[in-house]
């Protein structure tokens, strides 16, 4: 027997006094929110309700009884039971006997069950759960519905594991899911693993979607070389959508504790992050040390921004002692050399500028120590350029600069450098462009050997010609049909001797740019405005792509060598730099993803008067299918150029993750330094998948200063659907195995 109850009469008029009213409100996001929440209860409410069953007997306007089979739907609502006592007045029903609920794809089974369809209040005995979110599932002594959205769940379980016997459950006195907000709430939970408690806490929050909310995170264990046993406690503050802190204090065994926190913010018009941290050293008689990250950039009115930088530590064996401090946890990061900038910039038109002040801290190293660059106190860089239909390019570059140093020398300088380039000689095949620059630098110096050069001068014009020629033609590459490219280029320069040497021009922010293929293009050989090196010199080179249809490139090998016609001089330090030489190192280069699998870099720097390799770089990358890749490198550079650090080693750098057997992977990198028969970094771990956690063991030696490593080891397990336990590896492992793939869960 089928019967259709009608609705409420006054429902639909409520409905058309209260829309009106959230149209109002629907100007803000939250506002928006309620109303799309607001309009789907009224829907669910005034949704017809259909019941079914073999008997049914009663009064149809006030209550009935359901018997074998019995089934009653309204809206997302289905209910299943084998008796059930449905009080219409009151919306309420009372079911026994095989009793299921489905909502929202949310399942519940148990005997006896009282619900009252309009609020989705009341409670059912002995359920047995699934929640379609987070594939979770567990059962209980009761559930008790506080909404159609909340549901408190008492001495039960709760787990993402399937089958009877999970390998991981949590084991509650009360749990409340609150889907609404997305947040399980656990009071005296246990966490059992593979039968076996492993923690247990008082109170426990965990989310039930991908939604931020507040609360503790997971506690993370390390052990370390530098720190002993590590604990840390992070508690997460979810202020608004667009701002949160995430404090962590940490304790240390053999230092004490550490209070730090991440501060973010996000808005239309300005971004942010602020990391500091700070402790009472027990291991330095209770000194006070700190670290501070602080970064903001912002945009102004009428064209300007605003960026600031700030890094600072309280001594140089911060970062040694902490190599792990979050503080500092940035790609690329020199964590010795640590800037405070602060810049402001203006465009409009055909004007831009900058204004910076700039400063540094080093982290020295008594065995290692480096130079402490002069701080620019400020610096304002003025830019006009102007282009025209028939190609004519016009670039007027200006620049102020007070240098300050505590105890170099140090002064003002200005530098001006107008340039003209022609590139209307261009076409399809081919391009042609002269360019004519001037550069200009006078100085004004403080602490100079010698008082009768306090205001050096400089004028030095360069002259350049770029010219090339594309050709293509159809080949194949290892199958596959592609366009391949040959392009000769011709690149010509030249500038004046002037005397630089000899300590009449100081040298504040000027270095010698690292040979290579961008580099030997470049006018001067120098990085900075301190040098500018004397040229008469022309560029051959020659290279190949091999283009895809749609134009992406698989391969590029390139050849180039510079052929001195008068011999460079200008040196960056006292001394002149006369190689002798008429011609430079030949490079040859090779890049490219040869096949969607494989990627190959290579490079040689041939020196044929002294017919030696300076330099060679290989390195394979190889990754055919998901959390499987393969890296192997080996440099050598045998220059030993004494202004330019880093340029005498020999190592091989190898790196992977591989399935080891069935739902166990490995992953690991050596880097070896073969010049000094040592391990530099290194790291070795394994990572093993089941159906509903994820266990990671991984090791990692990482020098800290010359002379010194740091030795960590991670242990984490992850729970899926709930948190998880010891110190999250990602961060390293991600750094040291280039094209690592987290292992993922499966839904």
């Amino acid at each position: 027997m089928i019967r259709r109850l009608p609705s409420l009469q006054a429902l639909p008029t409520f409905r058309k006094r209260l829309l009106p009213l959230m149209v109002t409100l629907a100007a803000s996001a939250g506002a928006q929110a309620q109303q799309l929440k607001l309009e789907k209860q009224l829907d669910e409410e005034a949704a017809p309700t259909t019941i079914e069953g073999e008997r049914l007997t009663g009064r149809p306007d006030r209550e009935i009884r359901l018997q074998q089979d019995v089934e009653i739907r309204r809206g997302e609502t289905q209910i299943n039971a084998d008796d059930v006592n449905y009080d219409i007045v009151d919306d309420r029903i009372d079911a026994k006997g095989n009793v299921q609920v489905v909502q929202r794809g949310n399942r519940f089974s148990g005997t006896e069950l009282r619900l009252k369809l309009d609020t989705g209040a009341g409670y059912m005995q002995s359920p047995v759960y699934r929640l379609m979110q987070r594939n979770a599932q567990g059962y209980a002594e009761r559930i008790d519905f506080e909404s159609d959205e909340v549901a408190t769940i008492r001495n039960g379980v709760y787990t993402t594991c399937e089958g009877p016997d999970p390998d991981w459950y949590l084991k509650t006195g009360k749990l409340t899911l609150d889907e609404g907000a997305g947040i399980g709430t656990a009071r005296s939970a246990v966490l059992v693993f593979k039968g076996l408690p492993v923690a247990g806490t008082p109170s426990i929050s965990f989310p039930l979607s991908d939604q931020r909310k507040s609360g503790f995170l997971a506690p993370t264990i390390l052990t370390s070389t530098n720190t002993g046993l590590q604990v840390t406690v992070p508690y997460y503050w979810d202020i608004a959508p667009n701002r949160d802190v995430t404090l962590h204090p940490r304790y240390m065994a053999t230092r004490g504790l550490l209070l730090g926190a991440d501060v973010r913010y996000l808005d239309r018009e300005l971004a942010g992050e602020t990391r500091f941290e700070f402790l009472s050293d027990n291991k330095r008689d209770g000194e006070l040390r700190y670290a501070l990250s602080a970064r903001h950039n912002q945009v102004l009115d009428n064209g300007m921004a605003l960026a600031v930088d700030v890094n600072r530590a309280s001594d140089d064996n911060y970062a040694r002692d902490f190599p792990f401090s979050h503080v500092f946890q940035r790609p690329g990061f020199n964590r010795r050399l640590l800037p405070t900038n602060a810049t402001l910039s203006y465009g409009s038109g055909s004007w831009d500028s900058v204004l910076r002040f700039s400063d540094f801290q080093v982290l020295q190293d008594p065995r290692a120590l480096i130079r402490l660059p002069h701080a620019r106190l400020p610096q304002l860089n003025v830019g006009y350029a102007e282009y025209t239909d028939s190609g004519l390019e016009m670039r007027m570059d200006t620049q102020y600069t007070r240098f300050a140093h505590p105890t170099d020398v140090q002064g003002d300088r200005l530098v001006v450098n107008p340039r003209i380039t022609y590139a209307g000689l261009q076409g399809p095949g081919y391009f042609v462009r002269p360019s004519v620059s001037v550069h200009g630098t006078v100085y004004s110096l403080d602490r100079t050997n010698d008082p009768l050069t306090t205001a050096p001068t400089r004028v030095l014009p360069t002259v350049s010609l770029d010219s090339g020629l594309v050709f293509e033609r159809k080949a194949s590459l290892l199958g596959n049909d592609v366009i391949q490219t040959l392009e000769p280029r011709a690149f010509y320069t030249y500038t004046p001797y002037v005397e630089q040497n000899g300590g009449l021009y100081p040298n504040f922010d000027t270095t010698i740019a690292d040979f290579g293929y961008a580099q030997i293009f470049r006018e001067n050989r120098f990085v900075g405005n301190d040098r500018i090196g004397d040229a008469n010199q022309l560029t051959l080179a020659l290279s190949s792509r091999y283009l895809e249809s749609n134009g992406a490139e698989r391969l590029r090998v390139a050849l180039a060598q510079r052929f001195n016609i008068s011999p460079p001089r200008v040196g960056l330090g006292s001394a002149l730099q006369d190689t002798g030489e008429a011609r430079s190192d030949v490079l040859l280069l090779a890049s490219g993803r040869v096949t969607r699998e494989t990627r190959l870099d290579a490079i040689v720097q041939y020196n044929q008067v002294r017919n030696e390799v300076n330099r060679v770089g290989f390195g394979v990358f190889w990754q055919p299918a998901p959390m499987q890749v393969v890296n192997a490198q080996y440099r050598r550079d045998s220059r030993n150029l004494p202004d330019i650090p880093n340029t005498n080693f020999e190592l091989i750098d190898i790196s992977s993750q591989w399935p080891l057997a069935d739902r166990w992977y490995g992953v690991g990198r050596l880097n070896y330094l073969l010049n000094e028969n040592r391990v530099g970094q290194s790291l070795a771990g394994l990572e093993y998948q089941a159906d509903c956690w994820i266990f990671r063991m991984v090791s990692q030696r990482v020098p800290t200063a010359a002379g010194a490593v740091n030795t960590t080891f991670f242990v984490q397990l992850e729970l899926n659907g709930l948190s998880s336990l010891g110190m999250n590896p990602m961060r390293a492992l991600r750094a040291n195995v280039p094209g690592y793939q987290p292992l993922t869960q499966p839904q």
